[in-house]
C-alpha cells in the first residue's frame, strides 16, 4: 500500500489533519439522505469521515490515477470516476440533486465555482477548502475592496457563509498560502429578474475596469453618451453595487440594447 506524491501541476497539498478533515464532513447541510459528490479526494482523508455519515451517498471524481488506484486500495466500497470535473457531464452521472464537497485545488476553485453555477438548479449545497484570499471575496459584501465578479454571480443563487480560516502546516506539502472552508446553501431564488445571460455579461464587464465608473466600464456594451448613462448611478465604481442592484442595472442595460 504505497503512498501517493503530491503533484504540482495538479496543484496538489494533501490535508493531514484529521480534525479539520472532520469539521470539513461536517460542514455540508444536509436535509435527509443525499448523493455527494467529492471533488480531488487523493488519498481519501476527508473521504473517511464522509462514508461514515449514514446520510450520504458518496461519489468521487478524481483526475490523479495514482490517486484513483489509492482510493480503489483503501475505500473499495467507494464509488471513484477517474476524470477532470470541470469536463464532466454532471448530468450524466446525476439524475437527481446532489452537493459538493472537497479540498479543492486552488488553481481551478474559481473554474469549480463557475461549473457550479451552470448546474446551480442540480447543487443545493457546497462545503469546501479553498484559498482565504478567494473565500473572503466570494463572502464579501457589497463595498468591500474585495468584492467582485464571483461575490455578485454566487451571491444571487446561494448564502455564503465562511466557516474558519485554516493555515499552511496542516497539509503536505504546505501551500505559500493560508485556506479556508466555505459554505454554499442555495437560496430561494429559481430565477432572477432579469436576462440571466446578460446578467452575468454585466457584472464580468464592471468589474473587468473596477476602477473606472459604470459609465466608463460599461462602454463595451452600451456605447458611451447614451442618455441611460445621465443616472447618478453610472457614477458608482462596480464594487458599491449588491445583487439586487445589479439586477436593475442590467434592466436599465437591456432596455437601452432594445
Amino acid at each position: 500500500m504505497h503512498q501517493v506524491k503530491a503533484k504540482k501541476y495538479l496543484g496538489q497539498h494533501f490535508l493531514k489533519d484529521m480534525g479539520v478533515a472532520r469539521h470539513i464532513a461536517e460542514s455540508l447541510t444536509l436535509d435527509g439522505p443525499t448523493a455527494v459528490l467529492e471533488i480531488g479526494p487523493g488519498m481519501g482523508v476527508l473521504t473517511q469521515f464522509l462514508l461514515q455519515n449514514p446520510l450520504i451517498d458518496l461519489t468521487a471524481v478524481e483526475l490523479d490515477s495514482e490517486s484513483v488506484i489509492y482510493l480503489h486500495e483503501h475505500y473499495p466500497d467507494l464509488k471513484v470516476i477517474e476524470a477532470d470535473f470541470l469536463k464532466m457531464d454532471l448530468k450524466s452521472h446525476f439524475s437527481d440533486k446532489f452537493c459538493i464537497i472537497g479540498n479543492f485545488p486552488y488553481n481551478i476553485s474559481s473554474q469549480i465555482f463557475f461549473k457550479m453555477l451552470d448546474n446551480k438548479d442540480s447543487i443545493p449545497c457546497l462545503a469546501g477548502m479553498i484559498q482565504k484570499e478567494v473565500a473572503e471575496r466570494i463572502a464579501a459584501p457589497a463595498g468591500s475592496k474585495t468584492y467582485g465578479i464571483l461575490s455578485v454571480l454566487m451571491q444571487a443563487y446561494y448564502k455564503i457563509e465562511y466557516l474558519f480560516t485554516v493555515g499552511a502546516h496542516v497539509f503536505d506539502p504546505p501551500p505559500k498560502v493560508q485556506s479556508a472552508v466555505i459554505r454554499f446553501t442555495r437560496n430561494e431564488v429559481s430565477q432572477i429578474d432579469c436576462n440571466e445571460q446578460l446578467f452575468k455579461t454585466v457584472v464580468k464587464t464592471a468589474f473587468n475596469q473596477r476602477r473606472k465608473t459604470l459609465r466608463n466600464s460599461l462602454k463595451p456594451i452600451v456605447e458611451s453618451g447614451h442618455p441611460m448613462y445621465a443616472d447618478p448611478l453610472f457614477d458608482l465604481r462596480p464594487e458599491r453595487l449588491d445583487v439586487a442592484a445589479f439586477i436593475d442595472l442590467t434592466k436599465r442595460v437591456e432596455k437601452a440594447l432594445k
